[in-house]
């Protein structure tokens, strides 16, 4: 039995780690192998399946995700039935419709060759940095600068001078 729940977690983590990565028909394989390790009922069981229930819906699997949460709902961990509720609530959500503006186009990739020698990188052809011209420095006329809020660096200066002369009048003193 002991060697049974040791395999169930072990999967239960590879599951999560596949979830994680990206890799949600991985993960959806671990889980269900760790749900079938686990007791239903019992709390670890209720969490494999919570997310299993989130990797069936990653994988676009979500009649079976559906199916799950409404058979949670009724778990008898409370955290189970709460968070089956939750995502129940969350995967039953009309889905709206995204203007095509907020779209961005990811080209498809299969039909490009795999073939890296025939890529080739070019430069920017634009004169060497040898042949520029060094900028010239910008002149500020100095009675345009505000000089007004340096009040504050003053104040802190003259706090710091006399925090460094009181210390050096304990040392000496004391």
């Amino acid at each position: 039995m002991t060697e049974s729940l040791e395999i169930a977690k072990t999967r239960y983590q590879k599951g999560k780690v596949a979830f994680e990565n990206g890799k949600y028909r991985e993960a959806v394989e671990q889980l269900q192998k760790a749900s079938a390790l686990l007791n239903g009922n019992s709390r670890l069981g209720g969490e494999v399946q919570i997310w299993l229930v989130t990797a069936y819906e990653a994988d676009g699997r979500s009649e079976e995700a559906i199916a799950l949460c409404e058979q949670l709902k009724r778990h008898p961990h409370l955290e189970t039935s709460k968070e089956a509720k939750r995502l129940l609530y969350i995967l039953q959500a009309p889905k709206l419709k995204r203007p095509t503006e907020w779209m961005t186009e990811i080209p498809d990739l299969g039909a490009v060759p795999d073939n890296e020698s025939k890529i080739r990188f070019t430069g920017n052809n634009t004169k060497s940095s040898g042949d520029k011209k060094p900028q010239e420095p910008e002149l500020v006329d100095i009675s345009q600068v505000n000089t007004r809020d340096n009040r504050f660096i003053w104040l802190a200066l003259i706090v710091i001078a006399l925090t460094v002369v009181a210390g050096y009048l304990l040392v000496v003193i004391g």
